[in-house]
């Protein structure tokens, strides 16, 4: 018997909006570490790195996610050394079925009709054997036409979940209907019933089937994701949509545009129960409930003190945060940003995300520190016509050959050695020295070494944005 042949799909284009001030629409949640070792993304990869068994043959994942977060991919997934079928980068977000619809495209591509496996990049598990086996089951149900999907046994009367109604058929069960976040009296009655599960995103279908149920339920997704795809353009592992034509895809999700549809339609719509520890980590409540904690209850991490709390999380990145006599409350610490919340009521950090969008606060977007594919850089100090900034370049990369029309630069090397291009110059230079990059100035960073490069880079002029770079050769395609 052939194996059957399976397609892991990673969705990693959320924006973790209910986890600030660490999730940043630049860095968001998925690829921050907030249970284990690694991140919420590279979990995601591990765990459906080990899907194959005998019978099923898993190729290499496809990552759906933001042209904006490309090397922040790669550069997780190297650390994981598993190495991706393609990165497919949406230049704009449309939410999760023209995500799926890119991903069942690619698969496609070859001539086969590989059995997607459709997973979030921003969800924990405690117990990975009974998650593969989990999936697993679900695969070989859709190698025989259905679409399957993931349902979590529920620990809790939960009000932030959609949910799964399932009823038992001599087949297993079948998806009854979906429900949506309930309040909580009913939320109770849903877990003491039995009948209940939770809607975790997750999903197992063919490709052939996803494109056959998209065209029936929402054919205009269909045609104008077909045709982004059709305008695509390839770079190595990545492969980006036409961005006019992906623009004018309508923006739904899985859930919306066929999943709801489904029951009593002509494909059928199976469920596989999930209990393997789940948890999508998708507020501040979340992440205190998964973490290790003390006696009283309290999660602490970073640098932190917690005295006389109960059931308090703390998490600190930059300094010391210490609290006292507090219950039921998240602190988190940033460089750039503090939030206070109930717990109860983290979910309404959004809130805040909404009034930092209105206020088109830079808190909204990007942290402190800035991570780029070649390195980082961490704004220290800034004033009126200065900034600090330090710097790590890693080992053989360099920025782009640049220049500003507003600032002049100084750069300090802390350790490591430094390539400095600095107009028709091109310099070396070692700990504790400096050179000046003058206002106007043609110039590149380059470290040829093979330890991180670390600088202190002193900006003085009369603008300081980021977007004063006029970029004359990139390594990495920007403009």
């Amino acid at each position: 018997m052939s194996s059957i042949k399976v397609q892991p799909v990673i969705m990693a284009g959320g924006s973790g909006t209910r986890l600030w001030p660490l999730s940043r629409a630049g860095y968001p949640k998925q690829f921050l570490v907030l249970a284990g070792n690694e991140s919420l993304f590279q979990q995601a990869a591990r765990r459906l790195a080990e899907l194959a068994a005998p019978g099923i043959a898993a190729a290499a994942p496809l990552i759906v996610g933001n042209e904006e977060h490309r090397f922040l991919l790669l550069d997780q997934l190297r650390e994981t050394a598993i190495e991706p079928g393609a990165a497919l980068l949406e230049p704009c977000g449309r939410n999760t079925a023209p995500a799926v619809t890119l991903a069942a495209l690619a698969a496609l591509e070859d001539g086969t009709d590989p059995v997607l496996v459709v997973t979030p990049a921003d969800q924990t598990v405690t117990d990975p054997a009974a998650f593969k086996k989990a999936m697993q089951d679900a695969v070989r149900q859709a190698a025989d036409g259905a679409i399957v999907i993931l349902g979590i046994t529920p620990e809790r009367p939960e009000t932030g979940y959609g949910y799964i109604r399932a009823s038992a058929d001599a087949s297993g069960l079948a998806v009854a209907a979906f429900v949506e976040k309930p309040d909580l009296a009913t939320a109770e009655a849903y877990l003491a019933s039995g009948d209940y599960f939770w809607n975790a995103g997750m999903f197992v279908l063919r490709a052939s089937v996803w494109i056959a149920a998209l065209g029936q339920f929402r054919p205009d997704i269909l045609e104008t994701t077909r045709a982004a795809w059709a305008a695509r353009t390839t770079d190595a592992k990545f492969i980006r949509p036409g961005k006019k034509e992906f623009a004018a895809v309508p923006a739904e999700s899985i859930d919306y545009a066929v999943m709801e549809r489904c029951p009593g339609s002509p494909f059928p719509l199976r469920m596989v129960p999930l209990a393997a520890g789940w948890n999508d980590l998708g507020a501040w409540e979340a992440v205190w409930l998964v973490a290790d904690k003390d006696a009283d209850g309290n999660a602490a991490f970073g640098d932190a003190i917690i005295k006389a709390s109960k059931n308090t999380l703390v998490h600190a990145t930059s300094r010391l945060v210490s609290v006292v006599g507090l219950e039921d409350v998240v602190v988190v610490e940033t460089p750039d940003a503090v939030l206070v919340t109930d717990r109860a009521r983290s979910q309404e950090v959004k809130a805040i995300v909404n009034q930092l969008h209105a206020s088109q606060r830079g808190e909204l977007d990007l942290p402190r520190k800035v991570h780029r594919p070649w390195g980082w850089y961490d704004s220290i100090d800034h004033g009126e016509r200065f900034q600090v900034k330090r710097i790590m370049v890693k080992p053989g990369a360099s920025l782009s050959l640049q220049m500003h029309h507003h600032r002049a630069e100084h750069w300090i090397v802390v350790s490591g050695t430094a390539e400095v291009t600095n107009g028709e110059q091109v310099l070396l230079i070692s700990e504790n020295q400096s050179t000046y990059i003058p206002l106007g100035e043609k110039h590149r960073l380059r470290n040829p070494g093979k330890v991180p490069l670390e600088i202190i880079e002193v900006q003085s002029g009369s603008y300081l944005g980021e977007d004063d770079i006029v970029r004359f050769d990139d390594t990495y395609g920007r403009s």
